[in-house]
C-alpha cells in the first residue's frame, strides 16, 4: 500500500445492468480519487459497476486494493457453496472472478471478516449504487459508527436518485420512532461525484 495516502473503502454494486448514468459517475468518481493520489480499497472482483471502477481508477494511475473471500477467486468453489439453477450458478461464478491488475490483493475466509478489513485498513468508505452486498456493507458500517466502533466519514453516492427510497426508508423509521434521527448525521448523501470527492 501507498504510505501516509488515505485509502478509500469503495462499495458498489456488481451487476453489468445499472443505468448508464450510475457506470459514468461511478467512472467519473474513481478518476477522480486516483488523480487525489488516493489508494482505493474494494471488493476485488471483475465484474459490473465494481469493474469500471476500478478499470477507470487504474487508467487513471491509482494504487487498488482487492479484498476477496477466497472462494470467490475459484469459479468450482464458488459453485459448491450456492443452491440455485444453473444459470444462477453461472452469474455467481461471474461475479467472483477476480480484477487481473490489482495492486494489492487481500484473502479472507468470508463475507464478514471481508467487511472487517475493509473497514480497518480504510480512511472513508464510500457506497455507489449496490444491491444486497452493499445494502448490508452501508448498514454494518453505519451500525458500528453508531455504537462508537469507529469515526470513519461514510458517504452515499445518490447517482440517478438511487438512493432516495433509501433514504425515504430511514425517514419512515424516524417516523416511527424506531431511528433516531440523528442517525441521518452519520453519513453523507451527495448527489455528484466531485461533491464527494471534495470532502474526503
Amino acid at each position: 500500500m501507498t504510505k501516509n495516502k488515505k485509502t478509500i473503502c469503495v462499495f458498489c454494486s456488481s451487476s453489468n445492468d445499472v443505468s448508464e448514468i450510475i457506470k459514468t459517475e461511478g467512472s467519473v468518481f474513481a478518476k477522480l480519487v486516483a488523480e487525489k493520489g488516493y489508494n482505493l480499497l474494494y471488493g476485488g472482483t471483475a465484474q459490473g459497476l465494481m469493474r469500471i471502477v476500478a478499470d477507470s481508477f487504474k487508467a487513471a494511475g491509482g494504487y487498488l486494493i482487492g479484498v476477496i473471500p477466497t472462494y470467490m477467486t475459484d469459479t468450482e468453489s464458488l459453485k459448491s457453496r450456492i443452491s440455485s439453477d444453473t444459470a444462477s450458478l453461472e452469474n455467481m461464478a461471474d461475479q467472483g472472478k477476480l480484477y487481473q491488475n490489482l495492486d494489492e490483493v487481500i484473502k479472507v475466509d468470508d463475507l464478514g471478516p471481508r467487511k472487517q478489513i475493509m473497514l480497518e485498513k480504510s480512511d472513508a468508505i464510500v457506497c455507489l449504487p449496490g444491491g444486497i452486498g452493499t445494502y448490508d456493507e452501508f448498514f454494518t458500517v453505519l451500525t458500528l459508527k453508531q455504537v462508537g466502533s469507529h469515526n470513519k466519514p461514510i458517504f452515499l453516492l445518490n447517482s440517478d436518485e438511487y438512493y432516495e427510497a433509501l433514504i425515504a426508508l430511514i425517514n419512515h423509521g424516524i417516523k416511527e420512532k424506531t431511528i433516531k434521527s440523528g442517525n441521518f448525521n452519520l453519513f453523507k448523501v451527495c448527489e455528484t461525484p466531485e461533491e464527494l470527492v471534495s470532502l474526503l
